[in-house]
């Protein structure tokens, strides 16, 4: 990776990380990522660790934290809270494998539904529809 200049503009920065540049101010907003100050010429201006803050940012969004949790890991991120940043994973880990097998439950039924569907020939009520209409009815 090339290094990055000192001083980056919004849309720079923007670019460099690979978001749109209101995703950098809603950071700003939710106090992820500092404000530079406004020089006279009236640009901010962003660095290298701006960048390697968003990029955290996006990093922990992928792995399914909400922005509360980046925002508990940037403020964990001195080195010594491991077991707290740990803590936080674990929990997000459950979450994940909650989701998996909610997951997996609807793709059982839904291969079932569609196997029900391919067996039925002719004017039969179709199995996926009249089941969907049945959870209505519930």
């Amino acid at each position: 990776m090339e290094p990055l200049p000192e001083r980056l503009s919004i849309g720079a920065l923007a670019k460099v990380v690979g978001v749109h540049v209101e995703t950098i101010r809603f950071y700003q907003l939710k106090g992820l990522l500092p404000t530079p100050g406004r020089p006279a010429s009236g640009i901010r201006r962003y660095g290298p660790a701006a960048a390697a803050r968003v990029r955290f940012i996006k990093a922990a969004q992928r792995l399914g934290f909400s922005l509360e949790d980046v925002a508990q890991l940037l403020r964990l991120d001195d080195g010594t809270h491991c077991r707290e940043a740990a803590t936080l994973a674990s929990d997000r880990l459950a979450d994940v494998r909650t989701r998996l097998r909610n997951l997996q439950r609807m793709e059982s039924a839904l291969a079932a539904l569609v196997q029900a569907c391919d067996t039925r020939r002719g004017k039969v009520s179709c199995p996926l529809i009249g089941s969907l209409q049945e959870q209505l009815a519930v």
